[in-house]
């Protein structure tokens, strides 16, 4: 909810305690809020390579201008400015949704060549039905312009509808600012969209698609594109705001390596895709972050070892519990390698027990399907004076020994220092 709703949420108050007159700052400087909000968005999304993001702000220009030019500043029922408010109100929404389907390329030309020619023939076409001779003229004593057509709600409402399933899908930044900025732009149109309220809005949802570059760029930065969850960078900014006490869960996928020579690095992505999802429910207060491969660490703030085991057991469980289906045609039917020649051996050293996971889940002709297991290690602070650090080196190490005990466990870090034997076991 939080990724949902900001900060799309927050910049469209703006504009709404703007209409409540709380606010009352003239139109040159809302007009120059948005234009300055326009040109700043397009910037950004040159320089990180958003075509999407650069349409959308193309899209809102083009709207904004053709309802102010056509109705000349005033709006009346079969005037062009009645006209072209109507016919923004289909196209607005429908360019929206296309460049939220559309595959992010860069500015490569023919990747936008299409887009353009789009946006090209949509102008011709509002310049067209909107000129002052194909329509009845419309004199100052016409009636004023009603609620937008059933048409526009209809669009709008079915690109919401659209847009909020892509958002929940992919989690992206770019869905959750074209999402917030059409809301704003229905707001515009919705209250005539020419004067100081409609460009308070269409400002709004200027500053919403040049505030989703900056959010893309901080997902970047601080979560793993893969899985989605934080990544390495984030967790060691989380560690330099812990304070005593803490736990920290080392997590590491087992025999991951031999999951990626058997069935290929893109069953081993649906994987950590799998595992991360369910690392990213996990209770008892805990957030988790991938810190590399298929290793991933997990943060208990405030909470003592004794006191996450049973949620980081009920975690172990719904990992070992989860299935993944084999799909495409890239997967691999036997081992390659070592682990060829482990699998041809009757008498291979391989085990059987529950810590041996990759288990093939076939049932006569269904597809297959493997299942995964994960060993985790977890460490707890002590003193103040203890560092992260140390704490996860402990965590590490209480890793290891689950490892070598078997896999699909969890150990503590123990006040004894006991040599591991994962030197001498196979750890992958």
């Amino acid at each position: 909810m939080k990724s949902l709703l900001t900060p799309g949420i927050c910049l469209l108050a703006v504009a709404v305690v703007l209409h409540t007159g709380l606010l009352a700052p003239s139109t040159a400087f809302v007009s120059f809020a948005f234009y300055g909000a326009l040109i700043a968005g397009l910037l950004l999304a040159w320089r990180f390579h958003s075509s999407r993001i650069f349409f959308a702000l193309l899209v809102l220009f083009l709207a904004e201008q053709a309802v102010s030019y056509f109705s000349a500043g005033h709006l009346a029922l079969g005037g062009p400015g009645g006209r072209a408010l109507a016919v923004v109100g289909l196209l607005l929404p429908l360019n929206f949704v296309l460049l939220s389907l559309r595959q992010e390329k860069g500015f490569a030309f023919p990747s936008v060549a299409p887009t353009a020619l789009l946006l090209f023939v949509e102008s011709v076409i509002v310049a067209v039905l909107c000129r002052p001779d194909t329509v009845a003229q419309a004199s100052h004593h016409a009636p004023a312009l009603g609620p937008l057509p059933f048409a526009t709600m209809l669009a709008f409402a079915a690109a919401v509808v659209v847009l909020l399933i892509r958002f929940l899908l992919f989690h992206k930044p770019v869905e959750n600012g074209l999402l917030w900025a059409m809301a704003a732009c229905f707001l515009a149109l919705r209250f005539g969209g020419v004067g100081r309220i409609p460009a308070a809005y269409f400002a709004a949802a200027a500053f919403i698609l040049a505030a989703s570059i900056v959010e893309t760029s901080y997902l970047l930065a601080y979560h793993d594109e893969l899985t989605t969850l934080p990544s390495r960078r984030a967790f060691h900014d989380a560690l330099d705001r812990l304070g005593p006490p803490y736990s920290i869960a080392m997590v590491d996928i087992d025999h991951f390596k031999r999951c990626n020579d058997t069935y290929g690095h893109d069953t081993g992505d649906q994987v950590l895709r799998m595992v991360a999802s369910r690392l990213a429910r996990v209770s008892g207060g805990g957030k988790a972050y991938r810190c590399g491969g298929e290793e991933f660490a997990i943060l208990f703030p405030g909470k003592t070892t004794a006191e996450v085991m049973e949620h980081l057991e009920k975690l172990r469980g719904d990992i070992e519990g989860s299935t993944l289906k084999l799909r495409g045609q890239d997967r691999r039917q036997e081992a390659r390698g070592p682990d060829r020649r482990r699998t041809a051996n009757a008498g291979g050293r391989l085990r059987g027990q529950t810590g041996h996971v990759i288990r093939q889940l076939a049932r006569g002709d269904s597809p297959r399907e493997i299942s995964v297991t994960a060993s985790i290690g977890v460490a707890s602070s002590r003193q103040e004076n203890s560092s992260p650090e140390e704490i996860i080196k402990e965590a590490d190490k209480a890793l290891y020994r689950a490892k070598a005990g078997g896999r699909n466990r969890i150990e503590a870090a123990s006040s004894r220092r006991r040599k591991a034997s994962a030197k001498s076991v196979d750890i992958a």
